[in-house]
């Protein structure tokens, strides 16, 4: 091929760059003016400029798009639509997107209820970290709802969740450390800092579970369950052997 020709190659090559930087730039510009409209409550100003976003490519817009549908923010609540949007931005990654289609599937609402197809979609947002669906999977194994019952994942996932600070993966954790469920020791003190750490995120139930089993409890059992959920920090692993604990 002659001069001429490969530079009308790489020159074509250019033109598709800036287009393709022209049209990404765009769309950051119009999703972060539907961001600032959405956040004012602005829905038919949002839905126009994250439209816009949404049509050049941007997983945030399609994610934001797919939330407005489901809740019915400034349009016609439609679940088919939410769904759609949801599952071009879990395709380009994003885990909100991914867990609310899991969840979707779960409950049957704008599709036909699947609990395996909810569990896949659940799963790829779980191993993404996202605790909600962590929890949800690690609830799906405990009551082997559409799927096959199995303690010791449900234990998996709810320890996953639980070390990120999701209150009620806490509780449901802290019933199985003081039962002995799913292959993990029984230990009163870990289901007392369990519970303990579930309360102060505000869950009730978790408040008068620690308040009962502290009436069984001796002294030093309860401060070693303070100690370990006062030392215990967020995304970090959870203790599950305590010294006193039985």
């Amino acid at each position: 091929m002659g001069i001429t020709g490969d530079c009308m190659i790489k020159s074509s090559k250019l033109l598709l760059l800036v287009f393709a930087l022209a049209l990404q730039t765009s769309a950051h510009a119009s999703f972060d003016s539907g961001l600032i409209a959405y956040r004012a409550g602005n829905y038919t100003s949002a839905y126009k400029d994250l439209s816009a976003a949404a049509q050049a490519g941007s997983a945030d817009a399609e994610q934001l798009l797919g939330h407005m549908y489901y809740m019915g923010l400034g349009i016609t609540q439609d679940f088919a639509q939410a769904l759609d949007w949801h599952r071009k931005a879990a395709n380009q990654g994003e885990t909100e997107s991914q867990y609310v289609i899991g969840t979707m599937y779960y409950s049957g609402k704008g599709v036909a209820q699947d609990y395996r197809t909810a569990m896949q979609w659940l799963q790829k947002a779980a191993e993404h970290g996202h605790s909600d669906a962590q929890y949800m999977l690690g609830a799906m194994y405990f009551t082997g709802k559409g799927i096959p019952q199995d303690y010791q994942r449900s234990v998996t996932w709810f320890q996953r969740a639980a070390e990120k600070g999701h209150a009620e993966a806490q509780r449901l954790l802290g019933l199985m450390h003081l039962y002995g469920v799913g292959g993990v020791q029984k230990d009163n003190v870990i289901a007392y800092m369990l519970w303990n750490l579930s309360a102060a995120s505000g869950n009730a139930e978790a408040l008068d579970l620690r308040n009962s089993l502290a009436k069984q409890m001796n002294q030093h059992q309860i401060e070693e369950g303070q100690s370990l959920s006062s030392a215990w920090q967020p995304n970090t692993p959870l203790p599950t052997k305590s010294s006193s604990g039985e």
